[in-house]
């Protein structure tokens, strides 16, 4: 897909997005990626790529719970995907705006400490980086939340095996190209 579509493709999700409400910081996050994306291709037009890298692919973790976020790291450790954690949602924007494309899984709790939610980030992450997986629990009573359509919801507890079928998942789909 050439970089100019994809450009405005992400600037259509955006403006859905800010007529939806979007938080300032979540929208500042877009315009900085949309720069980036824009500086990157202005760099490609102007010289020639260097060989691609290969960069391991990434299971983020975003549980402010201590102890369920050491569970969840230990448990995805077992795969073939390299495990970061993050106590927020404005952490693991700060990941993915670093590593993005290497991004395979987003494993993120409904309640985190912070400005944003887990439904906010997931909104985040099908918007942005939509090669990435996306899991989303929560182990409160509340109603089935309103999930990106691409997400997966988990309760807690949740098994081991479910979560590691879906990183099972999203380490057998391809990684992006390498632009």
């Amino acid at each position: 897909m050439p970089l100019d579509q994809i450009g405005r493709t992400l600037a259509s999700f955006y403006d859905n997005l800010v007529s939806e409400g979007m938080p300032e910081h979540l929208a500042a996050l877009v315009r900085r990626v949309r720069q980036t994306e824009a500086d990157e291709a202005a760099q490609e037009n102007s010289t020639v790529a260097p060989a691609a890298e290969t960069h391991p692919r990434v299971a983020l973790v975003v549980e402010d719970d201590r102890e369920i976020r050491a569970l969840a790291e230990t448990l995805l450790e077992e795969t073939e995907l390299d495990v970061v954690g993050c106590d927020s949602a404005e952490a693991a924007l700060a990941v993915l705006q670093a590593r993005g494309g290497d991004v395979a899984l987003v494993f993120a709790d409904i309640r985190l400490a912070g400005q944003m939610d887990g439904l906010q980030l997931a909104r985040a992450v099908a918007t942005l980086w939509p090669r990435a997986r996306l899991v989303v629990t929560s182990g409160h009573d509340l109603p089935r939340p309103e999930l990106p359509r691409e997400a997966v919801f988990i309760a807690k507890p949740w098994r081991p095996l479910d979560v590691l079928v879906e990183a099972e998942r999203a380490a057998a789909e391809p990684a992006p190209p390498v632009l």
